[in-house]
């Protein structure tokens, strides 16, 4: 029971400040879940499952305020939903699967953190249509292999590339992290998923966290002590996965 509780608790968190910044959260999930204890044939359909329901509920929410931009959306997703299929049928060793989250996390930690915010007086740049079809392929196909949307890779590439403001690039990002979880879902189905009996508890939690931390990053002002408590715990995790 205390452990079950401990789990609801992280999760909540999690959805709550990634969905802030318009993330679905998996990487933080896989790391949460991990550490607690459970199972590892239970995480990465669960990562994603929670993407699904996380990153649509920010993405509404950013849409709603008027920052989704199709333009700066569909170069990135044309191959990254593909690709994404094909990567979530690559079974990686488990010390290259634990160290590509550990990367993923710090760049979790390294966006929430703000380092990657830009001032919205810049000048957006176009988004060329090859760049954004080759950068939605690589980051498709690694997200289908890790488990993750891969919108914590995408969104620092559009900020430090000038192509979108932002809440822009949140908007983008949630409804890219959405539409490549449903494609790494599918190509799980044929491979033997294993659900947690107690899914339907994580998927509530983490609905009531991304309603609140949606609304709170489109429209109010985040408040960046609470990002940096969870920064620290990714920051923690990130280094255990990758040294062991």
């Amino acid at each position: 029971m205390k452990e079950s509780l401990e789990i609801l608790t992280v999760l909540f968190f999690v959805s709550l400040l990634y969905s802030s910044v318009g993330h679905g959260g998996a990487s933080g999930y896989l790391a949460a879940l991990g550490m607690l204890g459970v199972s590892a044939v239970f995480m990465r359909p669960a990562a994603l499952v929670l993407n699904l329901f996380v990153a649509g509920i920010a993405f509404f929410q950013y849409y709603r305020g008027g920052h989704f931009r199709w333009k700066l959306f569909y170069p990135f997703a044309l191959l990254s939903v593909p690709m994404a299929f094909l990567g979530s049928k690559v079974a990686l060793p488990e010390v290259l699967y634990k160290q590509a989250l550990g990367v993923c996390l710090i760049l979790a930690v390294l966006r929430i953190l703000g380092l990657f915010n830009r001032k919205e007086t810049l000048p957006d740049r176009e988004l060329p249509l090859v760049t954004g079809l080759m950068i939605g392929a690589l980051l498709g196909f690694v997200s289908g292999m890790i488990g993750i949307g891969g919108g914590i890779i995408l969104s620092p590439v559009i900020l430090l590339c000038r192509w979108g403001t932002m809440k822009e690039t949140a908007a983008v990002s949630a409804l890219f992290i959405l539409v490549n979880s449903m494609a790494g879902l599918v190509g799980l189905f044929g491979q033997g998923m294993h659900w947690h009996p107690q899914l339907y508890l994580w998927v509530l939690v983490a609905i009531v966290g991304s309603v609140l931390g949606s609304y709170w990053g489109s429209h109010k002002a985040a408040n960046q002590g609470l990002k940096n408590m969870l920064a620290l715990v990714l920051l923690a995790a990130s280094i255990k996965l990758i040294h062991g």
